[in-house]
């Protein structure tokens, strides 16, 4: 059959799906459900004939006195991928670079070729951290980094993130989708007063609401100029957007307990590992991240007892690997208790 498609297409693999079970533990969703007051907003529903707001305003209102920064500051997307996508687009010209820890997000090096940017991935050291002088020395006009970074759940020292901010030569995009998994609070009011960086949130892990696909970015204001020139209008979802200014305005507390629920069980999963010779790197996410040349082999038996986790095959300096998200403890209980067996 004849093609119409772009040739370089045949290089990109769609996003893999995990393989569903009754336990899904391969996306770092909240695994203790969504915040009350925003699940309240979804069940009242609402009139729906209309289009939403073109950017968002109310959503960007909610985000801006979270951070601490004007509106204007603020841009919003159908997940924070989506704000990843169109910052690319926006700042990357055909043929440019697009440097990246590798291994990191999955799609970063897809968006680019999508965008006609060239990724540039930069392996991490041994423990999972970032290169900083080798991040640099590509003087790419676009520097990606993830903290905490997924899948390693490595967090990057903020003096590290620092060094890249005041010495890149282009802009850096900061992805921060698992900052509140974190003692830190992120570069977000600060990337409002700079030009050369945007930080990417989503509310898809801590908030629980990765069914909605809500993102948004905080930058300077000429810097959102241009990835709203990028986006285009209608990217939230009416009752999502609803939702998520009632989560970010209401909800903060259940979102920081659940968040202090999940480093707590990481922590204690973490020790289990370790007794088991199963060793994750050091965690600062709702995840951890386990080398391991049997990970396909131990991937298999936790799907046969109806456990769902995320193989990674062959990723730079860590080889084979799975990523296993935390959740309540007597899930936890069920992971350990199959990886005793098979391991």
């Amino acid at each position: 059959m004849q093609t119409f498609a772009r040739s370089d297409l045949d290089a990109l693999r769609r996003y893999a799906d995990a393989t569903a079970q009754p336990v899904d533990l391969t996306d770092n969703t909240n695994q203790w459900g969504s915040p009350p007051a925003a699940s309240e907003i979804l069940r009242e529903g609402g009139a729906v004939a209309r289009y939403p707001d073109m950017y968002g305003a109310a959503m960007k209102d909610a985000v801006a006195r979270v951070v601490g920064c004007s509106v204007q500051s603020v841009v919003t997307g159908n997940g924070s991928d989506d704000v990843l996508d169109c910052a690319i687009r926006a700042f990357g010209s055909p043929g440019d670079r697009l440097a990246y820890p590798d291994p990191t997000f999955v799609m970063i090096p897809v968006f680019s070729r999508l965008n006609s940017v060239v990724p540039v991935p930069v392996p991490v050291d041994s423990d999972g951290a970032m290169d900083v002088d080798a991040l640099l020395a590509t003087k790419a006009p676009i520097i990606y980094l993830c903290s905490p970074n997924n899948p390693t759940a490595t967090a990057t020292p903020e003096n590290a993130i620092r060094r890249v901010l005041d010495n890149a030569t282009g802009l850096v995009i900061l992805d921060e989708a698992y900052i509140d998994f974190t003692t830190t609070t992120g570069f977000a009011r600060e990337a409002a007063s700079r030009s050369n960086v945007l930080v990417c949130r989503t509310l898809s892990k801590a908030y629980g609401m990765a069914g909605l696909r809500i993102g948004y970015g905080v930058a300077h204001p000429d810097v959102i100029e241009s990835i709203e020139k990028s986006r285009g209008p209608f990217k939230l979802n009416l009752l999502a957007e609803r939702a998520a200014v009632t989560a970010l305005s209401h909800d903060r507390d259940w979102v920081m307990a659940r968040a202090a629920d999940a480093i707590e069980h990481r922590e204690r999963f973490a020790a289990a590992l370790r007794q088991l010779g199963l060793p994750p790197l050091s965690s600062a996410a709702n995840f951890v991240f386990v080398p391991t040349p049997r990970a396909a082999t131990l991937t298999l038996a936790l799907e046969t007892a109806g456990i769902g986790v995320r193989l990674f095959v062959n990723t730079a300096r860590f080889g084979d690997a799975i990523r296993i998200t935390i959740a309540p403890w007597p899930i936890m209980e069920r992971v350990l208790a199959v990886l005793r067996t098979a391991a």
